[in-house]
């Protein structure tokens, strides 16, 4: 959703559409789409750079934003981009820099530094104007579901306050406080019940319910800080079984919101437990904490997507099913990476890789490349 802001690295953006079937990355060149599953390049475009490139699920609508290396590529001017025609649909021209974009089928959401504007993205009638405090990284977090569709936006720049809007009635739902230092990181679930934050400080990552703003859970991601670069929960229609984040480290994190409740019910049962606030044994217990370290080069921005979550039958264990997830990643020095994460009855986990290969080297099989 926002630009990225290492000038160092050959990708400047990177996103997955809606559904996690393809995914988009925008370079000093121009910007290439993938399939998800496959890897194989769908289509690419070479004429300039752009600071941010956004799907409309598996559709041929892209929005897409310059990085101002290039006159006709304004970071001030969002274009609505065909690539069926390869010909631009629409324009809209801002006062200051887009810092961030989100889209679905009815909605058009653009980030800037001190404001947010919602668009009908059909019409491109300006539907209200949010204004925000100083929002320096276009930070944001938005859930494509039409049924609860979200946005969420920070709310100070002393602490990790969230504004959460609904853009469909177009009126602000919540407001709430989830961390004490500045806000870093945060995704709402596929559904848009559920919100993930980190803040700065980046050794707590906590889970909220959006319908009445109450705290579900908190998980200790280190105790060093470090900066979240991304958060991603697993596809469900309810409760999403996983949460992973990336970070500065290098390292991956997953953690198993199923495994949480269950401790949780365990630990109400007992003495200690029942005097011990979940917040704080929550962000304590490691037990449902699974990290891949080194996983990416330490210090480079990447972007983490579960991309689904099956129920694998436990041979050792048959009424306990195993849990496989597939994680996607992409790192801003120019590679996509794919992981099995598999977890089995006991809690124990390992993680495989499936695939490896460098974003920037990969040629098109349908010719579909334009200049």
């Amino acid at each position: 959703m926002a630009a990225s802001s290492s000038a160092a690295n050959p990708i400047l953006c990177a996103s997955f559409n809606q559904d996690n079937s393809c995914f988009v990355i925008g370079t000093k060149d121009g910007f290439r789409i993938f399939d998800s599953s496959t890897g194989r390049l769908l289509y690419e475009r070479v004429i300039g750079a752009f600071v941010i490139v956004e799907m409309l699920f598996s559709s041929s609508l892209l929005v897409i934003v310059g990085a101002g290396e290039q006159a006709s590529l304004s970071p001030r001017r969002l274009c609505l981009f065909n690539t069926k025609t390869g010909i631009p649909l629409r324009e809209l021209n801002f006062l200051t820099s887009i810092l961030a974009v989100c889209v679905n089928r009815k909605r058009l959401i653009v980030v800037l530094q001190g404001k947010t504007f919602i668009y009908d993205i059909n019409s491109l009638v300006i539907l209200d104007t949010i204004d925000t405090v100083p929002n320096l990284k276009g930070l944001c977090a938005f859930s494509p579901c039409l049924d609860g569709c979200f946005l969420a936006l920070p709310a100070s720049t002393t602490n990790g306050s969230v504004l959460v809007y609904n853009v469909m009635d177009l009126h602000s739902h919540c407001e709430i406080d989830a961390h004490r230092s500045p806000l870093a990181a945060m995704v709402f679930s596929s559904n848009g019940m559920y919100i993930a934050t980190a803040s700065e400080q980046g050794t707590i990552i906590r889970v909220h319910s959006v319908s009445d703003a109450t705290k579900s859970y908190s998980f200790r991601r280190g105790t060093y800080p470090s900066t979240v670069y991304s958060l991603s929960f697993g596809p469900s229609t309810g409760l999403p079984d996983i949460l992973l984040a990336t970070s500065s480290s290098g390292s991956v994190h997953a953690f198993f919101l199923g495994l949480a409740i269950d401790q949780r019910s365990r630990r109400s049962n007992t003495f200690l437990g029942s005097i011990i606030p979940d917040s704080v044994s929550d962000a304590l217990d490691a037990a449902h904490h699974h990290v891949l370290h080194n996983a990416v080069q330490p210090g480079i921005r990447s972007y983490v997507v579960i991309r689904k979550v099956d129920k694998v039958a436990d041979t050792s264990a048959s009424e306990s099913p195993a849990c496989r997830a597939t994680v996607s990643i992409i790192t801003h020095n120019g590679y996509f990476l794919e992981y099995f994460l598999n977890i089995n009855h006991r809690n124990e986990s390992s993680w495989t890789l499936d695939r490896e290969f460098n974003l920037l080297t990969a040629i098109s099989e349908s010719g579909s490349t334009s200049s």
